[in-house]
C-alpha cells in the first residue's frame, strides 16, 4: 500500500461531528469513519468505499442532500476529498 495521509474534517450543517480517513498517495480512501450521524448508514459507506479511487467517491455523492438540509455527511464527505486532493 502506498503511503497514507491521515485526514480529518469538521463537517457543517449535518448531524456527524468529525469525518476521518486515509488518503493514499494513489488517491485511495481507507479507514473511513464518522463521529456523529446516522451509524448504520455511515458505517455501511464507509465500507463501501473502503479502497476506492477518492475522486470518484467524491463525483458519486457530492450534491447528496440528507431530509430537508441543503447537505448531508457523505456530501461533507466529498467536499473533504475534494480538499484534500487539493491540497496535494
Amino acid at each position: 500500500m502506498n503511503d497514507l495521509k491521515h485526514i480529518e474534517y469538521t463537517p457543517n450543517g449535518v448531524c456527524s461531528r468529525k469525518i476521518e480517513y486515509d488518503l493514499s498517495s494513489d488517491g485511495k480512501i481507507y479507514n473511513l469513519t464518522f463521529t456523529g450521524g446516522c451509524p448504520g448508514n455511515l458505517k455501511a459507506i464507509s465500507k463501501l468505499v473502503n479502497g476506492m479511487d477518492a475522486k470518484s467517491v467524491a463525483n458519486l455523492l457530492l450534491g447528496n442532500t440528507c431530509g430537508y438540509k441543503q447537505t448531508s455527511c457523505t456530501d461533507q464527505l466529498s467536499k473533504s476529498i475534494v480538499e484534500a486532493l487539493n491540497e496535494r
